[in-house]
């Protein structure tokens, strides 16, 4: 009886949702996916808070290697993305999602049960399962017509989570006296249950309408044929923006990873809503500037826009920097403006820029391809990052090198930008249809 109730539960909620005006159907299903992604954050990002201060292996910080072997675990589960989720039906989505935070949170458990550093291993089997997840979140709001609205929701989820997730893991400790090996268990033993929660109620999200596929392009699984046709298509650019996003994830991801140190640095100690203070104008910021694309109906208009808003978060990071430097922002306002440049480049990746590339050229597939190949490489580079600073400067300060990662994702990151809006500026003009087996046959967008 129990099952029956939850089924006619399902439905009448399904029915409901597909009846809703625009506006409504896009407020819930952008606030369900961002407090269902705010969730899975808490399993992935709470340890970065704690500092497991005087603890080292190998002449190496016990962090580091957390930090390492968590994002190789991401960066391995980004590969397996490209097939995975580009293949992914959408009855998988949410049996997925839950099996890859049961894994994840059953890891943090195993962490804090066994001692180190053979508890390391456990920090990879974190973050493996969790890279899949963000692809089988966004499977359900790609290929609409308010999927910037959708996306950009979404997206602000790891902004505001980020400060978030860090708050809570710091309030768990300095307020219920929790250490720091039990803490993202702990945390996660809180989130599971709204978690679920937000997860069944993106799952009764109808599939696009006729009309969304009308403006947007049909969204279907790429097999391998299908992948491989795409990369050919469009190599160059897709050589210089997911070098570009390489930058910016490892420059994120070191801004996430180690903000604790970096604050330190900075002379703010014992302020845990420090954390979200910083973020949640940051998220207000690029929320609005993410969903007002939406109104932009050419789907070549806005993929200029996307790379334009990419270029000046580039800038708007090297700029901020410089002021800092110069004693001209305190660094709070830094540290907001690091975050609002950092994101306004990074969130379009995660979502909005992707649609947008297939909407334009008329591409059938998915996003979760293209998005998991930029992921894959992306954290590969942040592993990359933090080799680099472990072995290569270890002698200088986290502030340090974090000012310094800023000035290059700045100017590295604003020519290969650059150089990916002339390409696709000129592939456009010379595009008019592709007749390969993944794309609409014979198919112009006629709003381009």
């Amino acid at each position: 009886m129990e099952v029956q109730a939850i089924g006619v539960t399902q439905t009448k909620f399904k029915d409901w949702l597909s009846k809703q005006n625009s506006v409504i159907f896009t407020v819930v299903v952008a606030l369900s996916s961002f407090l269902l992604y705010s969730c899975v954050y808490t399993f992935r990002k709470t340890f970065s808070v704690a500092t497991f201060e005087g603890m080292a292996y190998l002449n190496i910080s016990y962090k580091v290697w957390l930090v390492t072997f968590q994002v190789l675990g991401y960066a391995l589960s980004k590969f397996i993305g490209i097939k995975v989720i580009s293949e992914l039906t959408a009855s998988g989505r949410a049996k997925g999602i839950l099996l890859m935070v049961c894994i994840a949170g059953l890891s943090w458990l195993a962490f804090a049960i066994v001692p180190p550093p053979f508890n390391i291993i456990f920090l990879f089997t974190n973050g493996l399962p969790l890279g899949l997840i963000w692809g089988m979140i966004f499977g359900y709001l790609e290929g609409r017509q308010s999927t910037e609205a959708l996306g950009a929701g979404l997206s602000t989820s790891f902004i505001f989570a980020s400060g978030f997730s860090r708050s809570t893991g710091a309030y768990i400790m300095q307020e219920w006296h929790i250490t720091e090996f039990w803490m993202p268990f702990v945390t996660c033993c809180i989130f599971i249950l709204p978690l679920i929660l937000f997860l069944w109620v993106l799952d009764q999200v109808p599939a696009p309408s006729s009309l969304d596929e009308q403006m947007r392009t049909k969204r279907t699984p790429m097999n391998k044929e299908a992948r491989i046709n795409f990369i050919k298509s469009f190599l160059p650019g897709i050589v210089l923006f997911v070098v570009a996003y390489m930058l910016l994830t490892a420059y994120r991801d070191f801004r996430d990873n180690f903000s604790a140190e970096i604050w330190t640095s900075l002379h703010y100690t014992n302020s845990p809503q420090i954390f979200t203070i910083t973020e949640v104008p940051v998220a207000i910021a690029v929320l609005i500037i993410m969903g007002s694309i939406m109104f932009i109906k050419s789907n070549r208009v806005a993929l200029v826009v996307n790379h334009l808003i990419i270029l000046s978060g580039m800038i708007v990071i090297g700029w901020s920097t410089y002021l800092f430097e110069e004693g001209s922002l305190q660094a709070p306002i830094w540290m907001v403006l690091i975050g609002l440049g950092l994101y306004m480049g990074y969130v379009p990746f995660n979502s909005i820029f992707f649609e947008r590339l297939l909407a334009a050229f008329r591409y059938t597939g998915t996003v979760g391809f293209v998005m998991y190949v930029a992921d894959a490489f992306g954290y590969l580079g942040s592993v990359g990052v933090m080799f680099f600073k472990e072995f290569g400067f270890a002698n200088l300060s986290w502030l340090s090198f974090f000012i310094k990662a800023g000035y290059a994702t700045s100017i590295v990151g604003s020519l290969l930008t650059f150089g990916s809006l002339v390409y696709f500026i000129e592939k456009r003009k010379r595009w008019r249809y592709y007749s390969g087996p993944a794309a609409t046959r014979g198919a112009i967008d006629t709003s381009l």
